[in-house]
């Protein structure tokens, strides 16, 4: 789901491009489009990146929901 947005921004980013090419927006505007993609690429980065490190089955079964430890346990045995 991340890859989707990681794709979706990487859109933005050539339409933003493409409208300053064009001088459809102010080169101010234009500047300051630039910057917050590259910060919400670089947060995506360091999200997916994050989440890729982790281990598969970070945390307890104990520490879930009653409810869910029932269900989980239903689909595995």
């Amino acid at each position: 789901m991340l890859y989707i947005s990681y794709g979706s921004v990487s859109e933005v980013e050539t339409q933003i491009l493409l409208a300053g090419d064009l001088d459809f927006i102010e080169k101010v505007k234009l500047g300051a489009a630039k910057k917050d993609i590259a910060e919400i690429e670089r947060m995506l980065k360091a999200l997916i990146n994050s989440l890729e490190n982790k281990h598969l089955n970070p945390c307890p079964l104990e520490s879930l929901d009653p409810l869910l430890q029932l269900n989980w346990r239903r689909t595995i045995w």
